[in-house]
């Protein structure tokens, strides 16, 4: 999983669990060590459930927003098809998310339409980080388990 941070063009950092690291010093300028690890465990526990790859990016899109952030999911690594990427722009106000071919069977366009309406109420609060982790269990509920692993 990978997290994309981008704050006001002079911060850029990303973020891979793997690695256990920030790679760019000023991501803890945006966001702190307690946030980071939420949403790392939220991506985490996502991936973890539904056998999906969740990726974040948290930045600026651009105009079309869509189309940067269908751009992001392509290269965010694994397969594209079973990729989810949620795109969150918070000085445009957007919220994008991307689906592979494999994701979208399992996360339709309402059940995404849901997650970023509960998203961006959060984010009116004031409350970006637990907008983004409440959206993530949203679609993590929706997907469910993959079917080989399915709880009975």
């Amino acid at each position: 999983m990978n997290m994309t941070i981008e704050h006001d063009s002079a911060i850029d950092g990303t973020y891979d669990p793997r690695a256990d690291s920030v790679v760019e010093q000023h991501v803890d300028r945006v966001f702190s060590y307690q946030e980071l690890a939420r949403l790392d465990e939220a991506l985490t526990m996502s991936s973890r459930e539904t056998g999906l790859r969740f990726t974040l990016y948290i930045g600026d899109l651009g105009t079309p927003s869509r189309v940067r952030a269908e751009e992001l999911h392509a290269r965010s690594g694994g397969n594209p098809a079973e990729g989810v990427l949620i795109a969150v722009s918070p000085g445009q106000r957007v919220v994008e998310v991307v689906t592979g071919a494999a994701a979208s069977r399992r996360l339709p366009d309402r059940a995404c339409a849901l997650a970023v309406l509960s998203m961006t109420g959060s984010f009116a609060g004031g409350d970006l980080v637990g907008g983004i982790v409440n959206g993530l269990r949203q679609l993590s509920d929706q997907a469910g388990h993959p079917s080989g692993h399915r709880r009975h």
